[in-house]
């Protein structure tokens, strides 16, 4: 039988990540001449890769059609170098996972984030060593929600999709679960667009501690 295998969105599940992209965000934009944008104007922005990030957050202070391709590579350089300097783990999250790999469960991450980002930030934070996986959203050809995501990735860890939780804090996250077939918990922190209660999770969270309960109630027990 496979292990159990939890799936973690990073950006709104993981890390409060909005402080640095609107920070990086604002630098390229101040370098074109643009007004700043404010955390509260790039949180609904985040989620779907950082291409449509940036065409977002261009496209907000009136960029003409294609600047926000221009700047896309310098971007990725700048948030990259920069992806810890103003983020923060929500609370709970070092010591939950800490807590779930040592009752015998597996984690991976599956993010829309690109790959080296999501690198640059796990081991900014230094809990890269609480994965066995990380799935950025240019590792494989799809990304979420399309199921192949998140199927690869459990793959890829010889997973099995009816061992796997997905467990995230948007519709993205919703959508792959409901694509893959697995079940979906969400943590009402985070960066969602629409209501949470809208989306088919078996349970809605507070709190990250609150994970571990969450999971046994689903039956999803490691074997001893």
């Amino acid at each position: 039988m496979a292990d159990i295998l939890l799936i973690f969105d990073l950006d709104g599940t993981l890390v409060d990540s909005v402080p640095d992209l609107t920070d990086a965000l604002n630098k390229v934009l101040h370098e074109h001449g643009y007004l700043p944008l404010t955390r509260g104007e790039v949180t609904p922005m985040v989620g779907d890769g950082v291409k449509e990030l940036v065409t977002r957050a261009f496209a907000a202070r009136g960029a003409p059609p294609g600047l926000a391709a221009e700047v896309l590579p310098h971007y990725v350089k700048l948030y990259e170098a920069n992806a810890t300097n103003l983020s923060q783990l929500y609370p709970g999250v070092r010591e939950t996972l800490t807590e779930l790999r040592q009752r015998g469960y597996r984690t991976a991450v599956c993010t829309n984030k690109l790959q080296q980002a999501t690198v640059a930030v796990l081991e900014g934070f230094g809990v890269t060593n609480l994965f066995d996986g990380i799935a950025g959203g240019d590792k494989y050809p799809v990304k979420k929600p399309n199921a192949g995501h998140l199927l690869n990735l459990v793959t890829e860890l010889g997973g099995s999709a009816d061992r796997a939780v997905m467990i995230g804090d948007s519709e993205n996250d919703a959508g792959v679960a409901r694509a893959a077939s697995v079940p979906l918990l969400l943590l009402s922190y985070g960066y969602c667009r629409c209501d949470l209660e809208t989306l088919g999770a078996v349970a809605i969270l507070d709190n990250f501690a609150e994970l571990p309960p969450a999971i046994e109630r689903l039956g999803l027990i490691p074997s001893a």
